[in-house]
């Protein structure tokens, strides 16, 4: 039997659940999760891997008009999964208008590859209205296959998988078999803490903040990480701390709860707060935190 591998990338408006898809799809939490919009900002691999294939997955950011650098970077991301992907897995919901972006949804009616439609969380909707979305999509993509599906409830996951799997071209594997992403631990430890802050802080705050690791160390019996969590104004700072430090001492330890859990070893935790004004607007500073190249 001929191996099938491909970049099976999830594109789609922010808030439609992309993440939680792939991390369905993957068996792994590999992207971060909140309940607010812009939360994925880098392309995220999740890879797949049986006897005869490899599916390896892109979480991307929500498609967006880019206000500052940062935005734009994110939609580059975007735009790049678009043109390197074997499949598209274009996802919406029972919730946003279908034309959001009818800019996007002219490049899939152009793209080379096969396009798969998840209409997500379709526990929030009827029947009726779900087969009525459906139909919609169908007019503006007739090549697309169209799924209903509800990643948080993992409804439907396996029609997602066939569509894959019966698009996916003759390759040999692009990553070794036991490969589950193309990230490393360090990465997944900024991600873990990044949201722990969207989780905990309100308004401008998670999206004025990033995260950086500026030491990660195994041990025998534990990691050793400090991270430095950077904002843009002083006010900004003393919100994060908190009254006598209680919010970063919060912050620290749900995350270094959640990197025990992770890397399946102790973590000693280490984090600190920095002001950067311009780390948004900066290419120098994007570049140290891997959103440009």
């Amino acid at each position: 039997m001929a191996h099938r591998a491909g970049f099976v990338n999830i594109i789609g408006n922010p808030n439609v659940g992309k993440s939680t898809l792939m991390n369905a799809l993957v068996g792994e939490k590999l992207s971060i999760v909140t309940a607010k919009a812009q939360t994925t900002r880098h392309r995220i691999m999740g890879i797949v891997s049986g006897e005869d294939f490899q599916i390896v997955y892109s979480d991307t950011p929500g498609i967006l008009k880019p206000n500052y650098r940062l935005q734009q970077s994110m939609l580059n991301f975007v735009d790049t999964a678009i043109g390197d992907a074997d499949i598209i897995l274009y996802v919406t919901d029972v919730v946003e208008k279908g034309d959001k972006n009818d800019a996007y949804i002219e490049k899939l009616r152009k793209v080379g590859c096969p396009v798969v439609v998840v209409i997500n969380k379709i526990d929030l909707s009827t029947q009726d209205k779900v087969v009525e979305l459906m139909g919609w999509w169908k007019e503006q993509l007739p090549a697309a296959e169209i799924i209903p599906a509800s990643a948080q409830e993992k409804f439907n996951l396996d029609s997602i998988l066939e569509a894959v799997s019966s698009r996916l071209p003759e390759a040999p594997a692009w990553f070794d078999k036991d490969q589950f992403t193309d990230k490393n631990l360090r990465f997944f430890a900024s991600e873990i803490l990044r949201e722990k802050i969207f989780l905990n802080y309100s308004e401008e705050i998670p999206y004025s903040c990033e995260v950086a690791i500026e030491a990660f160390h195994e041990g025998e019996d534990r990691y050793e990480i400090s991270a430095v969590i950077y904002v843009m104004r002083d006010s900004q700072k003393g919100i994060i701390i908190g009254k006598g430090g209680k919010m970063l001492k919060k912050v620290g330890t749900e995350a270094r709860l959640e990197m025990e859990d992770f890397f399946q070893k102790k973590v000693f935790l280490s984090t600190f707060v920095k002001v950067d004004p311009d780390w948004r607007e900066s290419r120098k500073e994007l570049r140290r935190f891997g959103y440009e190249y």
